[in-house]
């Protein structure tokens, strides 16, 4: 073994002392010394709380005490720490300065963000619900300066409910799409008629029938385009001309509000079309593209409108929790990308489904023989004038097929190509990275009647793909495999 000796280990020490202090005074490729925090006069961190501190003369207080209330949020927290991503605030109320500062909380009208004033309570919203609604509205292209914006809530049920609810009254009349979330036909059925609201339903592909169905106490016109789950698309440019017509004719301009859910803010972004008053989204889906969330959105650019969706909130307890907020915020983040990946996964599979001879008919928006395909061209703006993707125009990860035969046939076949798949997943919901699948028919539509289920064009043998991120062979193998032996045992 080689020895050292002393002399040649101390002759060691201090040339590396030596060298880390010629390493400290000189500045890296000209970057400025980095100061030690004694050396800034701040605090470091270790020798004080950074995040929390107890209060003055903790050591007064009784062990329950510092269990219960002894620790605070630090000043230095609330000055120094800068997260990159979005903090998640799971305070459920929050100091008040003073009497006078909780009296003027209280005494404000409801509305989608905080003001100077702070926070007040967890069910009125928080800094990370907040965070997340303004990023959300800033793809929408609702911006700080403007009087609406983005309210985030606990399912996209109770932001399809909770934007109906804040308008429309007993007495009031709306006109709904056949082709709709069943979510939104049952909420109708079960309860807005009970409260004395008329609803008609109408073909939202065909504009003129919003015009024709139009009656002079019609208070909302709702729209779904993309429609859930056909695929079909409504020209909201021609349907807000027509409210902007009954408006002329002395009537009340009914509000315009779309759920644009399937196409995401990435692809249609509605407020930016004059005359669409409110977009609603179910972001369980693509906004949080990762099957871990329930939550909705509501986004306008009327404060009016936007007040009244916040009271609607506040009463009803529906304002997302931090946690589902933070999560939703990060899924935004990669909103464009993931849906160029669903983009082109869904082109290649509805191409592959239009071909097969046991599929009568494909539903999506980028094929040519999709009966909407030119209107999507215009629909599908994949990031917009403003997007610096390089990537070709892209149309949306959903698509819907109905397999070939007479209506008994046609419902079995389709029932049991769901269930021979093996990498597609049968389940509800849509939007996440993996690829799921299914049967309206026999699985979520069983509550609306057959007829209405027809008129919308949800036949017997309609299925509805969400096609994800998985390797586009391995989609397309489980697919085939499924369909052509949908008669297999039967």
């Amino acid at each position: 073994m080689l020895s050292v000796s002393p002399f040649a280990r101390s002759a060691c020490s201090r040339s590396f002392a030596m060298r880390v202090s010629i390493a400290r005074s000189m500045s890296y490729k000209g970057k400025p010394q980095k100061l030690t925090p004694e050396e800034q006069g701040v605090t470091p961190v270790g020798s004080g709380v950074p995040v929390g501190t107890p209060r003055e003369n903790w050591e007064a207080y009784g062990y329950a005490t510092r269990c219960a209330s002894v620790v605070k949020v630090s000043d230095f927290a609330l000055r120094r720490i800068k997260a990159v991503s979005l903090p998640i605030v799971l305070g459920s109320t929050f100091e008040l300065d003073d009497a006078a500062h909780g009296a003027r909380l209280h005494s404000k009208l409801e509305a989608p963000y905080a003001d100077g004033d702070g926070y007040v309570y967890g069910r009125w919203g928080s800094p990370t619900n907040e965070g997340a609604a303004r990023q959300l509205a800033a793809l929408e292209g609702v911006g700080p300066d403007s009087p609406g914006g983005c309210m985030l809530f606990t399912s996209g049920m109770s932001a399809i409910t909770g934007a109906l609810m804040a308008v429309l009254k007993s007495g009031d009349h709306a006109l709904v799409p056949y082709a709709v979330y069943g979510g939104t036909n049952e909420f109708l059925v079960q309860f807005a008629q009970d409260w004395g609201i008329e609803y008609t339903l109408v073909d939202a592909t065909d504009p003129d029938a919003y015009a024709r169905a139009l009656q002079p106490n019609t208070k909302v016109v709702y729209t779904e385009s993309p429609a859930n789950p056909t695929c079909r698309l409504t020209d909201l440019r021609a349907v807000a001309k027509i409210c902007d017509a009954h408006a002329a004719n002395g009537h009340t301009r009914p509000i315009l509000m779309c759920d644009s859910t399937f196409a995401t803010p990435f692809h249609q972004r509605c407020l930016e079309i004059d005359g669409v008053d409110v977009a609603i989204h179910s972001a369980t889906k693509y906004i949080g593209g990762h099957s871990d969330i329930v939550a909705g959105a509501v986004t306008s650019k009327s404060g009016e409108i936007m007040h009244e969706v916040a009271k609607v909130q506040k009463l009803f307890g529906a304002a997302l929790a931090p946690l589902e907020s933070f999560l939703l915020a990060r899924g935004l983040r990669t909103l464009h990308v993931r849906m160029e990946r669903h983009g082109e996964n869904a082109l290649a599979v509805a191409k592959y489904l239009d071909s097969h001879p046991m599929i009568a008919q494909t539903f999506y928006p980028g094929l040519e023989s999709h009966p909407d395909h030119e209107l999507a061209k215009e629909v599908f703006t994949s990031g917009g004038a403003g997007c610096m993707s390089r990537r070709s125009q892209s149309f949306g990860g959903m698509l819907a097929f109905i397999l070939k035969g007479d209506d008994e046939t046609a419902l079995r076949r389709a029932r049991r190509m769901c269930e021979r798949l093996d990498l597609v997943t049968l389940a509800v919901s849509l939007g996440g990275t993996e690829s799921l699948i299914e049967h309206p028919a026999s699985m979520t539509h069983t509550m609306i009647p057959r007829e209405d289920r027809i008129a919308g064009g949800l036949y017997d043998g309609l299925v509805r793909l969400s096609v994800g991120l998985e390797d586009i062979d391995d989609i397309m193998n489980d697919l085939k495999q499924a369909i052509d032996g949908c008669d297999d045992g039967l």
